[in-house]
Formats: C-alpha cells, sequence, structure tokens
C-alpha cells in the first residue's frame, strides 16, 4: 500500500483559490482542505558528528580505524552459513580433513590466480567437498606512505577471487581454517556437489 501524497505549498495556496471559488453541495458539511505536506525527517545518513576542533601542531589520534571496510576475518565470520551447521562446526573446529590442499607461498597474483581457479574446478570435477587453499600470512610491507598496505596481498585477494565467476559457482562456503592447518594464513573451500 502506497503512502498518501500530501499537498506542497503551490499547490496548497492553487486549492485555497480553488474552494474559495466553488460552491458546496451539502451547506452544512465542513469542507476539510488537505493538509501541507509534513517537513521529511532526517534520515540516520544525515545526521552527523560534529567535527572536534582541531588545531595546528595537536596530535592526531593515531588509534582511530582509518580503513572502511571490516577486517577480513570479520566479513568472512559474519558470512551467512550455506552448508550443513553440523559439518560447519566441525569444520570451523579443524575436526574435517581437507581431500586435498594448494599453496600459494611464493607465487605473485598473476601466477596464484589461474593455478587457484584450475586447483577448485579440478577438485570440484574429483568429487572433493572440502579444500585447503594456503595463502600465508603475509609479510608486512607497510612503508609507512599516506595511503596504508594491507598486510599480505594473497591473503586478501583470494577470497575475492573464490566470490567471483567462475569459482563462485562450485563454491559453497568460505572460512578461515583452523589453526592445525595454517589458521588466518589458510582458508577452508567447502565445495558443492559436481552435478
Amino acid at each position: 500500500m502506497r503512502k498518501p501524497r500530501h499537498l506542497s505549498s503551490e499547490e496548497r495556496a492553487l486549492w485555497d483559490r480553488v474552494a474559495e471559488r466553488a460552491t458546496p453541495l451539502d451547506p452544512k458539511r465542513k469542507t476539510r482542505a488537505p493538509e501541507l505536506a509534513p517537513k521529511p525527517k532526517p534520515k540516520p545518513d544525515d545526521i552527523r558528528e560534529p567535527v572536534p576542533d582541531f588545531r595546528v601542531g595537536q596530535k592526531t589520534n593515531a588509534a582511530r580505524p582509518h580503513d572502511i571496510m571490516r577486517p577480513l576475518v570479520e566479513r568472512l565470520a559474519a558470512s551467512p552459513v550455506n552448508m550443513d551447521n553440523k559439518s560447519f562446526g566441525k569444520m570451523k573446529r579443524g575436526k574435517l580433513k581437507p581431500e586435498g590442499r594448494i599453496d600459494l607461498h611464493g607465487m605473485t597474483m598473476a601466477q596464484a590466480h589461474p593455478a587457484l581457479v584450475s586447483f577448485i574446478l579440478g577438485s570440484q570435477l574429483q568429487g572433493r567437498r572440502l579444500v585447503l587453499v594456503i595463502t600465508g600470512k603475509g609479510k608486512d610491507r607497510d612503508d609507512g606512505g599516506p595511503i596504508p598496505t594491507r598486510h599480505g596481498v594473497l591473503r586478501h585477494q583470494v577470497p575475492q577471487w573464490l566470490a567471483l565467476p567462475p569459482l563462485s559457482q562450485a563454491i559453497l562456503q568460505v572460512t578461515p581454517a583452523h589453526i592445525r592447518h595454517g589458521g588466518h594464513g589458510a582458508y577452508y573451500v567447502y565445495l558443492k556437489r559436481n552435478r
């Protein structure tokens, strides 16, 4: 059901002029003029906190987060569970043994992407369900410049590759591996059944 549309101030003025000239059909009945459009309430996005005063020479808060995206581990943890909850719990605790693994250590992005695509699609064709993709935790390469550099290029790139075609059609779930299988330097990839 649509919300009723209210008159603007110009429409209200026009209505008042028309209503002055009109003769009512029933003189006992009082006519009620349409109401003016209410002022729109500010959206939560429009309400901003005031900018704190800043003086030249004042130190900044270095602990303030500078990245608008949540950390990768939080994003993967917040993603919905697309597989059986019991199997997912076993996988997160490291109780399921991966049926295959690929180690991307030392590869460039240009080398790692085709290797990953070939491994995932080949594993699905072989009927594997759980595979381990090892990316490594990455080296700290931040040179202190104005734009921060991510810690571990492949570690951040692999989940994005897994979420895009042609791999997305083969994957049911991606989650960081248990510490016994590499911790945050590896990912469990649960594959769909090959049909």
